[in-house]
């Protein structure tokens, strides 16, 4: 496993981080999440992402659990706060950082976690009062660092100039070679202000697998056929034109023999701006196989190929993002 610095903090992240949303703490069964936490422990992976919203707080308890008995400066642990965790719990108000924060610790049996991120911005909460409380929560000890998820570059730049509070490091988007948004303003801009990027989704919900081929129905098991997980599937990336190009990054891929996977987060991996890629595993086997493409040396025009093969169908948005959670969420 490779590690790297995450922005300006003194965080060593592996390349690859291990997620939970949609999977641990709800849609994979209690034993085989630990099983694949605990392999990614012994692959070197020492970063784990949550969120509170995550199963309603059972995903963090799944990974405090299975995080039990590890030394506390052997992981980074991330957890964020913004989406509705009962009728009158959301946002990012002073009262609802200290609430939820305390909740994350209790769940993740921490003392501090390593990253405290705001899922979203937040419209109706000052953005002064926000980044005060996370501020008073570094200063208190109970976070060492702090991040966001998907923020607009305006309210990047507008927390950016707030004096006497703590700085962002980290920001957490959706990248890969099916959306390449934040190349364009958010990259930049973070990297002028030393914040690193933990992307999620690199695999784009497992599409560029290859397990999702054009001439065939969506496998039975499978991400986009699961009721729940599917809901928030961008049913754009099964387009035949898509899932044909998927295909010829496979056969890319086995030229160099790797898989179509281990190709695409190499991709990811091989832009400076990022630190660490997210990936999600239903089993330990995907673990190993996610955590080999950190030490992938592929050529800079294999990847540059990559990039040509797969082209992004540019439909899939946080705002569609955030419409599908209304629905799943049932708001």
């Amino acid at each position: 496993m490779r590690y790297r610095r995450l922005g300006n903090s003194d965080l060593n992240v592996s390349a690859i981080a291990l997620g939970s949303w949609l999977t641990y703490g709800g849609g994979v069964e209690r034993e085989r999440a630990v099983a694949c936490v605990r392999t990614a422990l012994d692959q070197g992976i020492n970063f784990f992402d949550t969120a509170n919203i995550y199963g309603r707080g059972a995903a963090e308890e799944l990974l405090g659990e299975a995080l039990a008995g590890v030394p506390r400066d052997s992981y980074v642990v991330g957890t964020k706060l913004f989406f509705p965790m009962t009728e009158a719990d959301r946002g990012l108000s002073r009262a609802q950082v200290v609430k939820q924060l305390d909740a994350s610790l209790r769940r993740l049996r921490v003392e501090r976690v390593d990253l405290y991120q705001c899922h979203r911005h937040d419209p109706d909460t000052p953005l002064e009062e926000t980044m005060e409380a996370l501020t008073e929560a570094v200063r208190q000890g109970k976070v060492r660092y702090i991040g966001f998820s998907e923020w607009p570059a305006d309210r990047i730049r507008a927390a950016l100039a707030l004096p006497g509070v703590e700085r962002f490091v980290s920001s957490q988007p959706q990248y890969s070679l099916l959306w390449r948004a934040p190349e364009a303003e958010v990259f930049p801009l973070c990297a002028e202000n030393g914040i690193g990027q933990i992307v999620w989704s690199p695999l784009g919900q497992g599409v560029l697998t290859g397990k999702y081929r054009p001439e065939d129905p969506v496998p039975a098991g499978s991400r986009a056929a699961d009721a729940e997980m599917g809901a928030w599937f961008p049913r754009e990336w099964l387009s035949r034109p898509v899932l044909e190009s998927v295909q010829r990054l496979r056969a890319l891929a086995e030229t160099h023999g790797v898989t179509p996977a281990q190709l695409a987060l190499a991709w990811v991996l091989s832009n400076p701006n990022v630190s660490a890629a997210i990936v999600g595993a239903t089993r330990p086997e995907q673990v190993i196989a996610n955590a080999w493409a950190a030490e992938l040396d592929l050529p800079a025009e294999v990847l540059a190929e990559a990039g040509r093969i797969v082209r992004p169908p540019g439909r899939f948005t946080p705002a569609a993002l955030w419409w599908r959670l209304r629905r799943v969420l049932g708001r």
